[in-house]
């Protein structure tokens, strides 16, 4: 699976959040300037996610791959990264990150987390990760459908 490293800026949080479920590196630089989010793209060989037109223009003249996600859905804007940058739209959770800071992902013992899942997860699902970073539980839970309609929605719309 190709995977990736971007810096987005501060616009761009749900769909940081959403490349980082697929597996991507994302820095989401919601604080820095222009400025500093050019020399974070070049200085960490980041791609530089941006809808600010002016930010993006700068960035290509300094030499910095950049995405105008200018596309007002998620999904249009995830079509529009996967098609330019050959990725799959699927979640793999072996590689996926933390949607909230990025770190990775590791599978879990169901015994070892009970203490801090509600009883109904516990009897509904038996598959869960947490971020080695600031420590958030995951499981394919009911918003897990959501999820994978988007991925579907997104799919679709490769085709075209």
């Amino acid at each position: 699976m190709k995977l990736l490293r971007f810096v987005a800026d501060g616009m761009l949080g749900k769909l940081t959040r959403w490349l980082r479920m697929l597996g991507h590196d994302v820095e989401y630089a919601g604080s820095m300037d222009d400025r500093q989010l050019i020399l974070k793209a070049k200085e960490e060989n980041r791609i530089l996610l941006t809808r600010d037109v002016e930010l993006f223009k700068r960035a290509t003249t300094r030499g910095v791959e950049a995405f105008l996600a200018e596309n007002p859905t998620q999904t249009a804007n995830l079509v529009g990264l996967a098609k330019r940058f050959g990725f799959k739209l699927e979640i793999d959770v072996t590689v996926s990150r933390c949607p909230k800071c990025n770190s990775k992902l590791k599978p879990v013992d169901k015994a070892s987390v009970a203490d801090k899942l509600f009883e109904a997860t516990m009897s509904n699902y038996d598959e869960f990760w947490q971020c080695e970073g600031c420590g958030q539980l995951y499981w394919r839970g009911t918003h897990w459908k959501k999820i994978e309609k988007t991925l579907r929605q997104a799919e679709e719309g490769m085709k075209s």
